[in-house]
């Protein structure tokens, strides 16, 4: 893929430096801060039944060390110079906030045992999904292979769990349960997206 067929016009790209950057400010404003910042904002299933409900969105947008950090926002930019031609600053932002919520929603429901969570993995599974579909309406065969690729990714997830390279490297247990919940809302979201754009 050459630079210049990547897509940096405003409307492809601008949501995609915020999330970057916003997780970027936080996690070294752990090292200045301290600990308040992570406090304030992780996944934390008591504080959310507390009504501490912003902790749906903003527990993703924290990481467990640096590696957790470069490995999903190298995720985030791939995904955006594989299909960011699709995003738009509606679309993507809409996208984004769904599959928060979807995967939050989804652990918080179904995975009782996950006491905290943080990491943008969950999200990106969803945003990898509908990037896949855009591609297969585009007619990029591509597309049901990446499509089929992740569900498998998830189903090996479900049944073997994740890799413990993965772990250690995180210094956390993968939360595989939040890559099916991220997944699952970037489907939705996509059908929704597309039921929508006929009517348009």
């Amino acid at each position: 893929m050459k630079l210049s067929t990547l897509p940096f016009s405003r409307q492809h790209s601008t949501l995609v430096i915020i999330i970057l950057s916003a997780s970027l400010f936080i996690f070294f404003g752990e090292y200045f801060i301290g600990e308040a910042v992570t406090q304030a904002l992780v996944y934390q299933r008591q504080l959310i039944n507390q009504g501490e409900v912003w902790r749906l969105f903003t527990g993703h947008f924290l990481h467990t060390n640096g590696y957790h950090l470069v490995l999903n926002l190298a995720a985030l930019i791939m995904l955006w110079a594989l299909h960011g031609r699709f995003y738009t600053i509606k679309n993507y932002l809409s996208l984004f906030l769904f599959c928060s919520l979807s995967t939050s929603i989804g652990i918080y429901y179904y995975t009782p045992s996950l006491i905290q969570y943080v990491g943008l993995s969950g999200v990106l599974h969803g945003i990898f999904v509908f990037g896949a579909i855009m591609d297969i309406r585009a007619k990029d065969k591509t597309g049901y292979l990446l499509f089929v690729g992740v569900w498998l990714k998830i189903a090996h997830e479900q049944i073997y769990g994740a890799s413990t390279d993965i772990s250690d490297l995180i210094e956390a247990s993968v939360a595989v349960d939040a890559h099916l919940w991220g997944a699952v809302g970037g489907l939705l979201f996509s059908i929704a997206y597309l039921i929508n754009s006929k009517r348009s």
